[in-house]
């Protein structure tokens, strides 16, 4: 967000845990992702404790999309979305390019 604001770019910044993402909203953002899909899942303490796999994701949009839709709190972020193109905003250093 930082980055946009410097650069004077209007945004919409939608908290993704009061306001999760629905099966629609993250298809459409599957659609347009730049990067592997399965980066859109965080691999962290809750993905472990859920018993989750990170292989059972590697190019499967449906695995992504019906694991987000149930656990929101997986989302990678920030999920950067322009036109008809979008990315995780990690490492930060990307945000520049993609939002020029």
């Amino acid at each position: 967000m930082a980055v946009a604001t410097e650069m004077g770019i209007d945004f919409d910044d939608v908290r993704y845990l009061k306001n999760p993402p629905d099966r629609a909203t993250l298809e459409r953002i599957v659609a347009v992702l730049e990067d592997p899909v399965e980066d859109l899942v965080r691999k962290d303490s809750t993905f472990e404790k859920l018993g989750l796999e990170a292989n059972s994701f590697v190019g499967d949009a449906k695995a992504v999309i019906d694991t987000l839709v149930e656990h929101p709190k997986l989302l990678q972020r920030p999920v950067l979305v322009r036109g008809d193109r979008a990315i995780i905003g990690r490492p930060k250093d990307r945000v520049p390019a993609f939002l020029s």
